[in-house]
């Protein structure tokens, strides 16, 4: 009996106990492997940027007793998937799946996030991805927090990585994006949604009295939920406490009449 192959990466770095929590969760599902970003990543899109050092180190890291074989690249999440199709892998992968990420990944910054570009690298590849991430305070998106607990957002994981290894994608979608609310327990609803049109990450002003010091341009969540149509990703997991599933397409073509194309060039 075949046993799938699953690639997980993440963009919050090898040691991150969400990578570790979908690790655990999807291992009962196939063979997993794991190969992820050395350094924290978070912010990197679908980036490949020529200053990554591509460098791989293997590691065995014990993981709730459990010792795995993990890759360590030196690179962004999207350049971790493309390591691991084309050097570490022996085959082509059933199944790429990215995070569990420490943060939402909601509304159309989405393409920001290292958590999504990771899956769409491995979506160009034509092989089914999954993006998950979890809701949590801001203060925690870029530690390695104990106090966050995975078990409920691996649950999701585990369950829509099996319905994505039986049935594949759904037509017309080239990856799926998983987001559980911080306060979901198994019995929550799992809602098909699509992606917000609102700005849900909003940049703040650098922090500094001249530039020629160095200035990082931060983040706020600033979410009107009283205008946000139902059944968007961001309503959903904020406003209806539910976990959102949202297809996604490689395919940015805008879907404009033909007649309007037509009037634009006349």
């Amino acid at each position: 009996m075949h046993k799938p192959q699953i690639l997980l990466t993440n963009d919050d770095g090898i040691r991150s106990p969400g990578l570790w929590a979908a690790a655990e969760a999807l291992s009962a599902l196939g063979y997993v492997t794991v190969a992820a970003p050395r350094e924290q990543s978070s912010g990197t899109g679908r980036s490949l940027p020529i200053s990554s050092d591509g460098i791989i180190e293997k590691e065995i890291l014990t993981i709730n007793g459990q010792e795995w074989p993990v890759y360590a690249v030196g690179g962004t999440p999207a350049q971790a998937v493309l390591h691991g199709l084309l050097e570490i892998l022996p085959v082509k992968p059933d199944l790429v799946v990215s995070g569990i990420n420490y943060g939402e990944n909601l509304a159309t910054g989405i393409t920001v996030s290292g958590t999504i570009g990771a899956a769409m690298e491995a979506a160009s590849h034509s092989i089914p991805a999954l993006a998950v991430s979890l809701e949590t305070d801001k203060e925690h998106h870029l530690s390695y927090s104990q106090d966050v607990d995975f078990s409920t957002a691996a649950h999701f994981t585990a369950l829509v990585a099996a319905r994505l290894l039986e049935h594949g994608l759904p037509s017309g979608a080239d990856l799926l994006k998983l987001d559980v609310p911080s306060d979901a327990t198994h019995a929550t609803a799992l809602v098909w949604t699509r992606l917000s049109r609102q700005r849900y990450f909003h940049p703040t002003k650098p922090e500094r009295s001249d530039w020629s010091q160095r200035g990082y341009v931060g983040y706020e969540v600033r979410f009107d939920l009283a205008d946000e149509p139902r059944g968007t990703d961001a309503y959903t997991v904020i406003g209806n406490r539910q976990v959102s599933l949202t297809p996604l397409s490689l395919d940015f073509t805008a879907a404009v009449l033909p007649e309007e194309l037509e009037k634009f060039l006349r």
